[in-house]
């Protein structure tokens, strides 16, 4: 069983393949999961002084490094960095909430997602943490 231990930078490149595999991860996945903690390990990049940055600048920064998008910028806002107002307008199961809590005929675009998100500023990161729930 893995512990906190495991989740640093060292514990991660020191992980056996099958840890990684029995998570459900892709090789690509795993280069890439890998290939970030080798940057942590190595100073290229320090994911706590990221909190001194705009939400833009960090998002700008982490994808810089393979395997890292948007979307997993934006999940490090509001669960690594505890931003309150971020709105992942391609995560897939906000997207489907969105339409469930709506109760729209389809998936919204991301200007619908941004624009009913609005009233929800600047907690829009809770109001997403309530919406995945109705999906979950």
């Amino acid at each position: 069983m893995l512990g906190a231990k495991d989740f640093t930078p060292e514990g991660i490149l020191k992980m056996s393949l099958k840890h990684y595999r029995t998570a459900g991860l892709s090789r690509a996945k795993i280069k890439y999961i890998r290939e970030l903690a080798l940057a942590v390990k190595d100073g290229e990049i320090d994911l706590s002084s990221l909190a001194g940055f705009e939400d833009e600048e960090v998002i700008t920064k982490l994808v810089t490094f393979s395997g890292v998008g948007r979307w997993t910028s934006e999940m490090f806002l509001i669960f690594g960095l505890g931003r309150p107002d971020v709105l992942s307008v391609n995560d897939a199961g906000l997207k489907r909430a969105f339409r469930l809590a709506y109760k729209l005929q389809q998936i919204p675009s991301a200007d619908e997602m941004i624009s009913i998100g609005e009233t929800w500023r600047p907690y829009r990161s809770v109001a997403s943490w309530y919406l995945w729930r109705v999906v979950d």
